[in-house]
């Protein structure tokens, strides 16, 4: 079993009934090579594999959230934003990464689907948090690229619609646009109430 998976499975970590996986953003386009190469992204593909196995093998909820930008988007550093083209939808850039097996009961949100639509976070504008209540979810477990974008305000908004995050410390990795972005983006997480587990502090 993977080290960090391991670690859930503390007496107050073990996966059960009302929780959720959700992987962020793990497209192409993030991975080395692509459009927005996140580094090291690839690095958490294998990892989120086998956390989604163990969420299916348990019959827990996995969701997996998609930037799905129209080639016009306003991210885009064509209209003034402040990114190089990525993740365009219907592109081998925005499908998942290819070594990222997930089950068929998987679900895909798509965010920042508009033009003039921006959205970080997996909850803004995709009504995942109704959707998660519905389904009776009520802790998240979450991994994913970029940390310190798409990572940190999905588990913001997480928090602020009222669901307990534990973040996978191992398991998502950093832009880093300005040096220290991605440490800075796990202090405010964990200030937030987010529960960050995997990494050497996590343990200790």
């Amino acid at each position: 079993m993977d080290q960090a998976v391991a670690d859930c499975q503390s007496d107050d970590m073990q996966l059960g009934a009302g929780d959720a996986l959700l992987i962020v953003d793990l497209q192409n386009d993030f991975l080395p090579g692509g459009r927005l190469a996140v580094p090291g992204g690839d690095q958490v593909v294998p990892l989120l594999g086998e956390w989604a196995r163990r969420f299916a093998a348990l019959a827990l909820p996995v969701v997996a959230t998609r930037d799905w930008h129209p080639p016009d988007h306003c991210s885009f550093a064509a209209r003034g934003g402040i990114w190089p083209e990525h993740c365009v939808a219907g592109s081998e850039g925005a499908e998942f990464a290819s070594g990222l097996v997930l089950p068929e009961s998987t679900t895909v949100v798509a965010k920042a689907t508009g033009r003039d639509e921006e959205a970080y976070s997996g909850f803004a504008g995709t009504g995942l948090a109704n959707r998660l209540r519905e389904a009776g979810v009520r802790r998240l477990f979450v991994g994913g690229l970029a940390t310190d974008y798409c990572v940190l305000n999905t588990v913001v908004d997480a928090l602020d619609a009222g669901f307990a995050v534990v973040v996978l410390a191992e398991a998502i990795r950093a832009v880093d646009v300005e040096p220290g972005d991605g440490e800075r983006a796990l202090a405010r997480m964990s200030a937030r109430g987010a529960r960050i587990v995997g990494s050497a502090e996590a343990r200790q």
